[in-house]
């Protein structure tokens, strides 16, 4: 029995396409300083290096990378913040 993809709905998104290292981070550590520990932030972004930045983020600050996706050149992180 196949199971269904879980569908994730992000409290907050942000879009920092167009924007590059270290600006991303930036705004996903604004964005969460506004957010309650359980909720989901969505980011998107185009910096190549943006993968490899939010999962670093993401373990120095121990919030839970839910999800990372690519549909073309643009990522797609969910960020659940833990604190």
């Amino acid at each position: 029995m196949a199971t269904e993809p879980k569908v994730f709905i992000p409290d907050r998104e942000i879009d920092c396409i167009g924007l590059f290292c270290p600006m991303p981070i930036v705004k996903s550590r604004e964005a969460i300083l506004l957010m309650r520990p359980g909720e989901l932030l969505a980011m998107l972004s185009d910096d190549p290096t943006s993968d490899a930045d939010m999962r670093s983020w993401c373990k120095i600050t121990a919030h839970e990378l839910v999800e990372v996706s690519r549909e073309g050149g643009v990522y797609r992180f969910l960020v659940r913040k833990t604190r």
